[in-house]
């Protein structure tokens, strides 16, 4: 894992993450065979010198096996069955909705692969710059803070996901890594993040657009705080309000006026923005995510260049929970009639409906809402596409702070904030659309239960679910964001078990299996580590 350095560098700025925008220029520029006695960075050098620890997050977030696919396909909230043209694959997609998981399975392997990936490329970086390799005379602090920032949010996926694993901070360090708790991840994660956040630099700008700032390593820790009884036991709902409150009176963020503005080709001017992966079509690829939920025949309908895939669809039990007038449905999903923008012709009519057998039949491309939630160019969509994937929105702060102000008995105080973040998605904003907090400490309007040709053959509903209510509003938020995973986690229904492992939906039966709330390491990781132990639960 760890690699010896050369005595010259060899720095090839491809695709820079680290320019700003979307819509930045991202001109390539190489430098060869720099030895470090000749090698005078400049801030251009720097951006370049960093880059390679954020490009992991192109293909983690919105491409094949991505992290999207973990958190969304894993939930209640969506699924891939098999289609026309297929999509089974061994079963892979099938096993994720239903949980059935092994130490096989490649999305966890991806997610983790990719996490390590960047932990490993920001110590290096570290080791150059701390080790007089790359001289810096000015900005050393900051760029330190930067990248063990970036790290500690690798560091944080892995926490969420995996728990048990190996805390790597010295690239020169040659040994075999030892197995970390999640105790010990969880507390490395808030440690690091605190140590550098009086080095990050508080700018919201061009330059800053992209990279891990002190205000995207507050909105990690207002994260990680409001799962801190998942990942330790012990909620920290206080520390969730005192990071949100800081970054709400100090930070220059507010709500988009329209919310689909935040997932538009031009969503790098979003004011809700805290933190975003920008992409390019051709120099900074890596969202393909329409090419995994569009089916083939959006092609002729949006003029596409590329020919989709077909794949993931909502889930109709998620469906049915919306108000209809609430905009954000038709903002997140592919619904209804399309048709060829020549002719009129109705090429499809996506409906809310999907039914399989326990094998997997084939289901109609237009069986189930498609997520179509990050804009594309109409018409010349390619492969990849330029709409960036905000990881934080300021959307989530506000949200995080309501969560826990419920859990703190203010649920009044949560109620303003919510009406606060939902008004945009309705117009008008009657009175009828406003929630209380009675709706937000009441149960789910999920009908959760075992689904057969389309109806519920075992109900169980969602009224035993506690702040239910408060589910459903960020669930609809932050649909197709990759999130919901840890949402259901993170619920519980009045029995104290979480709503990952005691719900039904679909063709996927409650579990009742706390282990299932991580995943396994891959069976390749295991065998490359003889100091890693299986996570509890797996073989």
């Amino acid at each position: 894992m760890m690699l010896k350095l050369k005595t010259y560098l060899t720095i090839v700025i491809i695709s820079t993450l680290v320019v700003m925008t979307a819509c930045t220029d991202l001109t390539e520029t190489v430098h060869d065979q720099i030895t470090e006695e000749n090698f005078n960075p400049t801030e251009d050098d720097i951006s370049a010198l960093i880059a390679p620890a954020y490009s992991v997050l192109r293909g983690m977030k919105l491409g094949w096996y991505s992290f999207f696919d973990l958190q969304e396909e894993s939930s209640d909230v969506m699924v891939t069955p098999v289609r026309p043209n297929g999509w089974y694959d061994g079963g892979t997609y099938i096993r994720m909705h239903k949980h059935e998981w092994d130490r096989f399975q490649g999305q966890p392997n991806s997610t983790y692969g990719q996490s390590f990936s960047g932990i490993n490329t920001a110590n290096r970086v570290i080791y150059q710059i701390e080790s007089g390799v790359v001289p810096l005379e000015t900005g050393q602090e900051a760029i330190l803070a930067e990248l063990r920032g970036l790290r500690a949010y690798y560091y944080w996926i892995l926490l969420d996901n995996f728990g048990n694993v190996p805390i790597v901070t010295d690239f020169s360090d040659e040994s075999v890594p030892e197995q970390n708790t999640r105790q010990e991840v969880y507390d490395f994660v808030v440690s690091e993040l605190n140590a550098v956040i009086p080095n990050l630099t508080d700018e919201v700008n061009q330059a800053t657009y992209g990279r891990f700032t002190a205000w995207a390593a507050r909105s990690l820790l207002v994260r990680t705080y409001l799962n801190a009884e998942v990942y330790t036991g012990t909620p920290q709902w206080e520390q969730v309000i005192t990071e949100a409150d800081y970054i709400i009176n100090n930070g220059p963020f507010m709500l988009e006026p329209v919310y689909k503005d935040n997932f538009s080709l031009n969503n790098h001017n979003s004011q809700e923005f805290i933190w975003a992966v920008p992409y390019d079509e051709l120099l900074g690829t890596g969202n393909q995510y329409h090419m995994k939920s569009f089916p083939p025949i959006m092609q002729r309908a949006y003029g596409m260049e590329a020919q989709p895939w077909g794949g993931n669809a909502a889930l109709p039990q998620f469906i049915d929970t919306y108000d209809e007038d609430d905009g954000r449905l038709d903002d997140t999903w592919l619904m209804g009639e399309v048709e060829d923008p020549e002719t009129g012709e109705v090429l499809a009519n996506f409906i809310n409906y999907m039914e399989t057998t326990e094998s997997g039949v084939p289901q109609p491309f237009d069986w189930g809402y498609s997520p179509a939630k990050y804009e594309v160019p109409r018409p010349g969509a390619q492969v990849d596409i330029s709409t960036d994937y905000p990881i934080f929105r300021f959307a989530e702060t506000l949200m995080a702070k309501a969560e826990a102000l419920l859990h703190t008995g203010r649920s009044g105080e949560a109620a303003v904030i919510v009406n606060q973040v939902r008004e945009r998605n309705f117009d008008p904003y009657s009175e009828d659309k406003i929630v209380t907090a009675a709706d937000l400490t009441g149960g789910s309007k999920y009908q959760y239960g075992f689904t057969e040709a389309g109806e519920i053959v075992d109900f169980e509903g969602g009224e035993d679910i506690v702040f239910g209510g408060f589910l459903d509003e960020i669930g609809y938020e932050f649909a197709a964001e990759s999130f919901r995973r840890r949402q259901i986690i993170r619920f519980k229904t009045t029995s104290g078990e979480s709503v990952f492992t005691a719900k039904s939906w679909f063709k996927h039966r409650a579990t009742h299996s706390d282990h299932l709330t991580i995943f396994p390491l891959h069976n390749d990781v295991l065998n490359v580590n003889s100091n890693l132990q299986q996570n509890p639960g797996y073989e």
